[in-house]
């Protein structure tokens, strides 16, 4: 079974359902990320393109900064071809970093700011980063001891704080930084904003085919692997965020996801940069100052996880009006509830759109239509994730790698412009997940006979109960639906007559109560006997990455 279009939408007659071979077509305007900066600078330089607290960049500020930041890069021995780590929060720094490292002739590293020592080490040993741009407190905390250490090629570090480009000190997540003063043996980005104000770097011209940015996965089923996300994928899918969600300059997006995470550079950096609109910051997702950034900024579009709306909606003095100038929702990273998306609208008035991909389709490879609400799937009650996006072609196979039949489930696999070439310096690897060069994604599913795509689950996280597959999502899906449940996870955990057992993990809404039994009560009577879960434990808070997908991995530990 392969994707193609059979029925296009009248609200949007670019786009439509697919089936069976050819798919809606975009033509790329930009072969690469700094090709579409450049033309936004010359076409709006004095529009605002990062609003950070109560401070503002235009892309004219951008341009400058980044342009600062290149020549600096280029005089401390960075050469094209070069790596430079970016290792902060959501801070301007990391735009402004992604920009000078283009220019410079060579790409960035995208670090996780919750990484230690030993994933710092081992991330700059790997991707062969020569320098370094980091928050002064965790070039203090990690990174100074990391390449003292001996084992990366980092050779200048450049080092900022998240007071930069702010006057306002939110002491819920700034007290103690430090605002001023070069950290010995770094050089103080602001200080380098001054010194090397209105000089150039040598012009450069990427190709498309060049590597962008190194982001790496999450390293589940083995050591992290760098996907090498080039020009040419990120232009064509912030091209797609673009015409999909009909992103225009005067939108405003507000940036909720990781920056250093798929959807954020591509959902926020890359679609702030092609479309001329501004990117709203805050740090780090902290609820109550992201609420407050909401308040004061308006944006009119986001994309992030549903633990994200699922915490913002859910704050005390939240509102309506707090959400009013949004247009539109989308969420990826984590499958979504039906009971969920219909709990958020009807206290929002929002409805969230679907959206899937993963780091190597550089963010989306399908994708709710704008202003369609997506099906449920009668069987297992699951959201669709929607349908393939521009020039995409999704096929579903089943355990022996033939295409499956319209319904049934199999791994989905992906091909498209938005797909990296393969993974950095792990040929091997790339040959396992990119034979031919289409994604063997390791989620389950299936499309309808309409081309609506439906997520199962992960192919490692089924359970097998009594010889029995029971996919978590779906248990999870049913739990969502009880009004006391705020968030769940289902793991299989060792039973020595069935093999595996179901068990739930549950954390409850503030100021609702539930037991174990009304629970198990509750999925039982929804769900065939071998699927309810036999056990549920309650926590405050289930464990999450930071893009705020809920790890099993980390539930399933305890009992392996």
């Amino acid at each position: 079974m392969t994707a193609r279009p059979v029925t296009t939408y009248t609200e949007r007659p670019w786009l439509a359902l697919y089936r069976d071979g050819t798919t809606a077509h975009i033509t790329p305007e930009h072969e690469t990320m700094l090709d579409l900066f450049r033309a936004t600078v010359s076409r709006s330089p004095d529009a605002v393109a990062l609003r950070y607290f109560d401070g503002t960049l235009t892309f004219a500020d951008l341009d400058a900064r980044s342009d600062a930041l290149a020549v600096a890069l280029a005089e401390h021995g960075f050469a094209a071809g070069d790596r430079l780590a970016i290792y902060t929060q959501n801070n301007p720094a990391f735009v402004v970093g992604l920009l000078a490292a283009w220019k410079a002739g060579g790409a960035a590293v995208a670090i996780n700011p919750m990484n230690k020592a030993r994933e710092l080490t081992y991330l700059l040993a790997d991707s062969g980063a020569t320098a370094l741009l980091c928050l002064k407190e965790l070039y203090a905390a990690v990174a100074r001891d990391v390449i003292a250490g001996g084992e990366v090629r980092v050779q200048t570090v450049f080092t900022c704080s998240p007071l930069d480009e702010q006057d306002r000190d939110d002491q819920r997540l700034f007290a103690g930084a430090a605002r001023t003063g070069a950290v010995e043996g770094t050089l103080d980005l602001a200080r380098v904003f001054t010194e090397y104000a209105g000089r150039s770097p040598e012009p450069v011209s990427p190709r498309g085919e060049d590597v962008a940015v190194l982001t790496y996965t999450s390293g589940t089923t083995g050591v992290p692997k760098g996907a090498m996300n080039t020009h040419a994928n990120m232009a064509f899918n912030s091209q797609t965020y673009r015409d999909w969600m009909g992103l225009g300059p005067d939108d405003a997006v507000l940036g909720v996801a990781p920056l250093f995470h798929i959807t954020g550079l591509i959902g926020h950096v890359g679609i702030a940069l092609l479309a001329g609109c501004p990117l709203v910051l805050a740090h780090r997702f902290e609820p109550h100052v992201v609420m407050d950034a909401i308040r004061e900024h308006r944006p009119t579009f986001t994309v992030g996880s549903i633990t994200v709306f699922i915490s913002l909606s859910g704050l005390e003095g939240s509102t309506r009006e707090d959400w009013s100038s949004f247009r539109m929702l989308y969420s990826g990273g984590a499958p979504i509830a039906p009971a969920v998306t219909d709990q958020f609208q009807e206290k929002t008035g929002l409805y969230i759109h679907n959206i899937y991909g993963l780091t190597e389709t550089n963010s989306p490879s399908h994708a709710v239509p704008l202003g369609v609400k997506a099906p449920v799937d009668p069987t297992s009650g699951a959201l669709s994730v929607g349908v393939p996006v521009f020039d995409t072609v999704v096929r579903i196979l089943d355990e022996d790698g033939k295409e499956a039949p319209v319904g049934e489930i199999g791994e989905i696999v992906t091909a498209g412009p938005q797909v990296v070439p393969g993974y950095w310096q792990k040929p091997e690897a790339t040959e396992q997940s990119l034979p031919g060069g289409e994604l063997r994604t390791g989620d389950v599913g299936f499309m309808d006979e309409r081309g609506w795509f439906f997520l199962v689950d992960r192919k490692k996280d089924m359970i097998n109960a009594a010889g029995y597959k029971v996919w978590p999502r779906e248990v999870e899906d049913v739990l969502y639906g009880h009004p006391a449940v705020r968030e769940v996870a289902v793991v299989g955990v060792p039973d020595e007559y069935r093999g595996e057992s179901v068990k739930a993990y549950v954390s409850l809404k503030p100021g609702v109560s539930a037991t174990e039994q009304e629970l198990i009560d509750y999925a039982r009577d929804q769900m065939a006997a071998y699927k309810y879960p036999r056990s549920i434990e309650f926590l405050d808070e289930l464990p999450k990455t930071t893009t705020g997908k809920i790890l099993r991995r980390e539930l399933r530990a305890p009992t392996a």
